[in-house]
């Protein structure tokens, strides 16, 4: 099955893809100036890859409750099954960003926050949680 990760935020969407080899890799992030130009990406790589089904990061907060910014993934992932009827699987993504930083920081790599390579490490992190998840036997 090829899926689509998505780590959401209002000015850049980072994007990763896995197919059933079971590897998320990043993909240029949707940054686009326009909100419905950053769909389109989208649709061209749900399109181009054949996605089957969409992995979104879902930021609760640290005690696990939802809280504004999951709300507002709510509705950005409402459009998504609304545009692209397929499955969306939400996966916690509590430190996904922060933990691609770090993980640069320790290449002494500091990439532009406006590129959406944080936002796309972060989407393939999520991605593969998502992954490791289902396999058997895990957990």
């Amino acid at each position: 099955m090829n899926y689509l990760g998505i780590d959401w935020g209002e000015k850049r969407i980072g994007l990763a893809f896995a197919d059933e080899v079971g590897i998320a890799i990043p993909l240029p992030a949707a940054v686009a100036a326009s909100k419905k130009a950053r769909m389109r990406q989208i649709e061209t790589v749900v399109e181009t890859r054949r996605v089957e089904a969409l992995v979104v990061g879902y930021p609760l907060n640290m005690d696990g409750s939802v809280g504004f910014k999951a709300r507002e993934v709510d509705g950005f992932i409402e459009e998504l099954e609304k545009r692209f009827r397929l499955p969306v699987h939400r996966i916690d993504e509590r430190l996904s960003s922060h933990s691609v930083e770090q993980g640069l920081k320790g290449q002494k790599r500091k990439p532009s926050r406006q590129s959406g390579e944080i936002d796309s490490r972060a989407a393939a992190l999520i991605l593969q949680d998502f992954i490791e998840e289902k396999r058997p036997g895990s957990r």
